[in-house]
């Protein structure tokens, strides 16, 4: 299924952020020096399970759930 990155990663970012614009560059920076560039990734990107595995940590360790996503 792809686009799931994207989808993962827009997930991540709005729930952290709380939707607050000013946020969100600071939070795809701090992604970025995790090794998910958030830019890389639109609907059509195929899913690789690196970067999954990246996210779903990123996810934990933010203390977001991505349940449904």
């Amino acid at each position: 299924m792809a686009g799931k990155i994207k989808k993962m990663i827009d997930h991540i970012i709005a729930k952290k952020s709380n939707n607050d614009s000013r946020l969100t560059s600071s939070l795809n920076a701090k992604m970025c020096l995790k090794g998910v560039i958030p830019k890389k990734y639109d609907a059509s990107s195929p899913d690789d399970p690196v970067i999954i595995d990246k996210l779903q940590n990123i996810a934990a360790e933010w203390g977001v759930s991505l349940a449904g996503v």
